[in-house]
């Protein structure tokens, strides 16, 4: 399952602090980015056993989930978006603007012998 959330944020006259809290299960073991990706597309991938939030801090991008037969598609295009993915749902990133920098947060180490993905 795959579900979009609005993170809280506390805007002043010097800025802006969102709070990314309480959104994964469990503890947060591994932060990571993704940035100068091409465009158009980027790499489909499932994850067994971790949960992701995704968040786009600069640009846009589109997360396509399958699932039951079905697509959706989530558009990451404000820095307080945030897209919760489960364990087992699989996703690819897509429609990247220039200068789009994606960073997900997980609540497990990475393991490749589990890793799922193919590019799509």
């Amino acid at each position: 399952m795959a579900q979009l959330l609005y993170l809280d944020t506390f805007s002043s006259d010097s800025g802006n602090l969102t709070v990314i809290e309480k959104v994964l299960p469990g503890s947060i073991k591994r932060v990571f980015y993704i940035d100068e990706a091409e465009e158009n597309r980027w790499v489909g991938r499932r994850y067994p056993k971790a949960w992701h939030a995704i968040l786009c801090l600069n640009g846009q991008c589109r997360i396509g989930i399958q699932g039951s037969g079905t697509d959706n598609f989530f558009w990451l295009d404000d820095p307080k978006k945030c897209l919760l993915l489960e364990p087992e749902v699989w996703h690819r990133i897509d429609e990247l603007t220039s200068g789009a920098f994606l960073l997900v947060i997980s609540n497990e180490y990475d393991d490749p012998v589990e890793f799922d993905g193919a590019t799509a």
